[in-house]
């Protein structure tokens, strides 16, 4: 089976170096650069995610993510920030440049891992031929990973997607905070309430006249109406 790749883009060598290691040691492919404009100059499209640290000189990991997500042949590369800004704030920031997890510094080897095994986990397509989940003009291909409103494509991250299909494809049915957590995110990995609301109001800025069929149940959870 073909290894995973991962490119590492942070300015600390020697968190670098322990990172790939493990990374190494745990069956992945990986790479290290040490500033945004390292990884700007390599073939991305090559890699199946990026560790990508913020605070960097030159440009900053905030910038690298804008100009990924800018270009259609990395938007859809899966971004996980390791960075010591972890204010509310920042951490928004991240989410909002299409980040799919955000991890602060310090961290331990094995939440990174596990974070890493989530985010790689939901970038597998679906084995079904062909697989549409539709409501009026709204259309999603979990086969092929595609969503569009009025035949229009629309962008999400991997975890925008699976919040939507699994909304979408259980239209009526409200999700607690928790269950959308256990179906959407892998259990051993760490994730606030908060998480979800954010990538919940992402989602629904996207999808554009169809944001009103996903309410919020005040003290329930999630539902997409019809």
């Amino acid at each position: 089976m073909k290894k995973q790749r991962i490119l590492i883009i942070d300015d600390e060598r020697d968190l670098c170096d322990i990172l790939q290691f493990n990374l190494t040691a745990a069956g992945y492919e990986a790479e290290t650069v040490y500033s945004g404009e390292q990884a700007l100059s390599k073939d991305l499209s090559q890699f199946d995610l990026l560790l990508l640290d913020v605070m960097m000189p030159g440009l900053s990991g905030f910038g690298v993510a804008q100009r990924l997500k800018a270009n259609k042949d990395t938007a859809e590369l899966p971004i996980i920030f390791l960075t010591a800004l972890g204010s509310e704030e920042d951490v928004l920031q991240g989410f909002d440049l299409g980040a799919d997890d955000y991890i602060s510094k310090p961290f331990s080897i094995k939440e990174v891992l596990a974070r890493i095994k989530a985010v790689l986990a939901r970038t597998i397509p679906s084995n079904d031929d062909e697989n549409v989940l539709r409501f009026e003009g709204l259309e999603m291909n979990v086969s092929k990973m595609t969503v569009s409103v009025d035949d229009e494509p629309v962008s999400l991250t991997r975890t925008e997607f699976e919040l939507l299909k699994l909304l979408l494809g259980n239209r009526g049915r409200v999700f607690s905070r928790q269950e959308v957590l256990d179906k959407v995110w892998p259990r051993d990995v760490v994730v606030t309430d908060r998480t979800v609301d954010v990538n919940i109001t992402r989602m629904r800025k996207k999808i554009g006249r169809y944001s009103s069929c996903i309410v919020t149940r005040h003290g329930f959870g999630y539902q997409f109406v019809v």
